[in-house]
């Protein structure tokens, strides 16, 4: 199946630019003094090759090694390509350590060998162990990856794994692990038949053996049949030949009579659904074929409403996904400089991965994925791909499953510790939108974009649909809008992908003005000007839709000044308790951080800072974050005098009294804010011992000067600026705003839209 041809330039051009490929390689340390060059090489160097010569395991004290992995292939079996050779697999590979590195911090090179010989692949790979911790095999063709990896594993003091095998296996692992507890049957018990017996089929179905299930319950069929022991095919193979003990020549309908589990490893369209009818109660298909499914799971409930369903796709339920194991698992055996992944850690993986789906409706993922629960059950198996939370779960329990079983050469001695360097990296990672996304995906809602001309906004929305975050509403004139899709490529359809409002030729013009001026007439707006300003303000057409219920949210400010914007929002939507202000995000190596007021009040008064505070703190949960909050001033903790030392020592009360449970702290400097050792040798009673992350500036002068700094210095993404204190969900963009800060803003909208749905449904709720 070929990819759309949008899509595939789309590929094209984030390969490309602004430089090609997807990775580099950049220095951990500093080299700007002739100090610094002798230390990192000659004659310093010299220093830790000594203590490494003399013990092997100080490798991991000096080097990188400890923290190294090797993504492998020779591009015999990419994706679903087939054999296309090394050098065509490299932007896979690639991408495999884009993953390694976002998901679980695991540098990462990627080595494409063009070599299919086995035992040749096999000594080159091998002599690779002094620069690496670990080897992810990827995308070796079948059956020579069993012996590959087998072989490695022998030779190997490192962990050697197949994701291809091992990673579909763990996911599929969780998945029946989670579905036999929805449906209260016993792993032990119960009789899977499979379709496909290929690397990762067999895999799935050595692990599940491994957590209980009787091989003498499972049928392997493949393309040639199913698996027994007159086949001469299988008569060399003796892991097939042990799933072919004791079972009669039979065809795959047969096979499925009263079966509990389908596990498809195979191709689009073997399993049909007259062929799962005679399963038993409450089946378990898991068809896992890529990019079409054995069966498709619409397919499969006509016929078997009972059924849990889960596929490789991400437009269905319970989405096996390898990404939700393989960076997790690594970091885990790297941390404790494991020899081997074993069966043990795979299986703590699985475990790990099965509990955290369970815990998805605690309040913790209700913050998370935006304030909307998401309950373990038929159609939630497995964690979501994105959920920050896994590193969390299963890294330390892979971890301590290799030291149990004896494979760790390095020791954790408080996994409290672990578990806390771990939440660090999560909340230091680029999943600062992730909780977000998931969360608008959830419940897609109306969004109005006010500039809907505009290049970036197109841009944007293909991706808000692709992406399923948002029901983009556009403002803006037909023949523009096309003639500008045309010009930058893209295949969307007025009317079919997004609404759009013609501010020249709308029914509800009338509507329209005739509700401004109603609004504003007492401000000196004459009937003639609300229509002028109806047909020429796309900002102000965006919020009379979103007050009438037209939108659930808007977005503006692309071409306009920010102060404009937001009063045509403020006189059209109108503010909940008088005090607008603004949250920016910006995302960095060092953390994420969230600074108030950036955009909206110049010099506010304490109790201003004070409703910004309990706002921007609710909001910071919505990422999923707890907030721990810094009053920012030039003194610390009463240290000096002035004006605003005095505005945020009156805000901190303020604060304390109306949220008596939120971790603040103030007056400080940035000093005391990001350095806990600092401030507690200063305050040791601080309410928290952690980093701040939501930084209260004291003026807009100070806020936006801090976090245009931050972000140049640091190179970090922002997000924002977040508009709060609004009746309903309106945010107002920066003319700078890029494609992507756009796509960000809309997930935040649906998300803002969601809580005022929430809001709203619980007053009535209240008054009845």
């Amino acid at each position: 199946m070929g990819l759309k041809e949008d899509i595939r330039q789309a590929a094209l051009d984030y390969h490309k630019e602004p430089v090609p490929g997807k990775i580099k390689i950049t220095a951990t340390k500093a080299l700007t003094t002739q100090k610094d060059l002798a230390l990192a090489y000659s004659p310093g160097v010299a220093a830790p090759s000594e203590e490494i010569a003399k013990d092997p395991s100080k490798a991991a004290d000096y080097t990188a090694r400890a923290n190294m992995v090797a993504v492998v292939t020779n591009g015999t079996a990419v994706l679903g390509l087939g054999d296309i050779g090394a050098l065509a697999a490299k932007p896979v590979m690639e991408g495999k350590g884009v993953l390694f590195k976002k998901f679980a911090g695991i540098d990462v090179f990627d080595i494409e060998i063009d070599e299919k010989d086995p035992d040749k692949l096999i000594d080159i790979i091998a002599s690779l162990e002094p620069t690496f911790g670990g080897i992810n095999l990827e995308d070796i063709k079948s059956p020579e990856c069993f012996y590959i990896e087998e072989k490695l594993k022998e030779r190997m003091d490192i962990p050697v794994f197949h994701d291809d095998q091992h990673g579909t296996a763990i996911i599929t692992g969780a998945a029946v692990i989670n579905a036999l507890k929805v449906i209260d049957k016993n792993i032990e018990d119960v009789r899977l038949v499979t379709s496909g017996a290929g690397a990762a089929g067999m895999a799935c179905l050595d692990l599940l053996v491994t957590l209980g299930m009787k091989k003498s319950n499972i049928t392997v069929s493949d393309s040639k049949g199913v698996l027994h022991q007159e086949r001469e095919d299988i008569k060399n193979d003796a892991n097939r030949m042990s799933y072919a003990e004791g079972v009669e020549p039979q065809s795959l309908s047969e096979a499925l009579v009263n079966a509990d589990i389908f596990l498809g490893v195979s191709v689009a369209g073997v399993l049909k659904p007259d062929m799962i009818k005679p399963m038993a109660k409450d089946p378990i298909i898991l068809a896992l074929a890529n990019p079409i499914p054995e069966i498709m799971p619409d397919l499969a409930m006509e016929v078997r409403p009972d059924a849990i369903i889960a596929t490789g796709r991400s437009d269905f339920p319970n989405q096996v996904n390898n990404v939700l194991c393989f960076p997790y698992i690594f970091r885990g055996a790297l941390d404790v400089g494991s020899t081997i992944i074993n069966d043990e850690m795979k299986a703590a993986c699985v475990y790990a991965l099965a509990e955290l789906a369970q815990l998805e409706s605690s309040d913790v993922s209700s913050k998370a994925y935006g304030g909307k629960e998401i309950k373990f059950g038929r159609e939630y198996l497995i964690p979501q791909p994105f959920d920050p939370r896994i590193l969390l779960h299963v890294a330390p329990a892979v971890a301590q499953a290799a030291m149990d079983s004896g494979v760790a050469t390095r020791q954790i001695e408080n996994m409290d510790d672990y578990r806390h360097k771990l939440t660090e990296f999560v909340y230091q990672s680029g999943l600062l939108m992730r909780p977000i996304f998931d969360a608008a995906r959830k419940d897609p809602k109306r969004v109005v974009l006010a500039e809907g001309e505009d290049e970036r906004v197109l841009r944007a929305v293909q991706t808000v649909i692709g992406d399923g975050l948002a029901q983009p509403i556009l403002i803006g004139r037909p023949d523009v809008v096309n003639a500008r899709l045309k010009k930058i490529g893209l295949n969307l359809v007025i009317g079919e992908d997004f609404e759009l409002v013609n501010p020249q030729d709308d029914p509800r013009f009338k509507d329209y003005w005739m509700q401004y001026h109603s609004i504003m007439e007492r401000q000196g707006v004459s009937p003639e000007i609300a229509k002028a300003v109806v047909r020429t303000r796309s900002t102000v057409i965006a919020a009379l839709m979103v007050k009438r219920g037209e939108a659930d949210a808007m977005l503006a400010g692309l071409t306009g000044r920010y102060p404009k914007v937001l009063q045509h929002i403020i006189d059209v939507i109108g503010l909940k308790n008088g005090t607008p202000s603004s949250l920016s995000a910006v995302a960095t190596d060092m953390g994420n951080y969230f600074i108030t007021d950036t955009n909206v009040t110049a010099n506010p008064t304490a109790e201003q800072i004070a409703t910004t505070t309990i706002q921007a703190a609710e909001l910071v949960k919505t990422f999923g974050k707890t907030p721990r909050v810094a009053l920012m001033s030039y003194s610390n903790f009463g240290s000096r005098d002035g004006e605003s030392p005095k505005k945020m020592r009156k805000a901190f009360e303020l604060i304390t009294a109306q949220a008596p449970d939120l971790a603040i702290e103030g007056e400080m400097d940035a000093e005391y804010a990001l350095l806990p050792g600092i401030r507690a040798q200063t305050f040791p009673n601080s309410q928290f011992n952690q980093r701040a992350n939501l930084m209260v500036m004291p003026n807009l002068d100070t806020a936006t000067t801090a976090l245009n700094m931050i972000r140049y210095f640091s190179q970090g993404v922002t997000v924002g600026p977040i508009l709060m204190g609004t009746k309903q969900p309106a945010h107002v963009l920066n003319p700078s705003s890029s494609v992507r800060r756009i796509i960000n803003m809309v997930a935040i909208a649906t998300v803002d839209a969601q809580h005022a749905a929430e809001d709203i449904k619980n007053t009535k709720k209240q008054a009845k």
